[in-house]
């Protein structure tokens, strides 16, 4: 399991109602299922990811998070989890505002463009980072709004979404450390848990 997905367990209740918005082929939700018990849903737009997660005996709606949310009603999850999909997203504000009114609480967690290596790589080269984390070039990259750590408290003051926790990701042991003190320059991935 990715590391930002282990991270975050600890802030789901067992027995909850969780939505996972880009649920992949829900190995995560499968993971909720089995150890939290929780009622979980997702939703996802790729057909193989689909037929992948139906197979492990999923709820599954097919369904574009761009063209918006409103088939939830409000208050209807105790959790919404969007991982590593913001910065897929046409409309990742909007995306935000929709999970705050369908989930208590919600966790969003995201690759941090302001990470020193992507700064120095950028910064040296001229050209924007590939590398095994971000493996995509510029032109193929499904990665469509660079966020940093800094962006997203940003927003999240304009829009007076309250942060519970943030988590943080380094690449190597002793990154976490230097990721929770400096996160917009040390974190991989950052994971924020957030509510109105």
């Amino acid at each position: 399991m990715r590391q930002d997905l282990s991270h975050i367990l600890r802030w789901i209740e067992p027995g909850s109602r969780v939505l996972d918005l880009g649920c992949a082929s829900g190995e995560f939700l499968q993971t909720l299922r089995d150890q939290r018990q929780v009622r979980g849903t997702g939703i996802e737009i790729d057909q193989d990811n689909i037929n992948a997660a139906i197979g492990r005996g999923l709820d599954i709606i097919e369904q574009d998070m761009d063209k918006g949310l409103g088939n939830f009603p409000d208050q209807s999850f105790d959790t919404v989890v969007l991982a590593h999909a913001l910065q897929a997203v046409h409309y990742p504000d909007r995306v935000l505002e929709e999970m705050l009114r369908i989930g208590r609480q919600c966790i969003v967690t995201f690759p941090n463009f302001g990470h020193w290596k992507c700064r120095l790589y950028l910064g040296a080269r001229g050209r924007m980072p590939v590398s095994k984390f971000m493996p995509y070039t510029w032109y193929n990259t499904p990665n469509i709004h660079f966020c940093t750590v800094r962006d997203f408290e940003a927003l999240c003051r304009e829009r007076g979404i309250r942060i519970l926790a943030r988590d943080v990701v380094g690449n190597t042991e002793r990154e976490p450390l230097l990721a929770n003190a400096w996160p917009n320059l040390f974190a991989t991935t950052a994971i924020y848990h957030i509510t109105r």
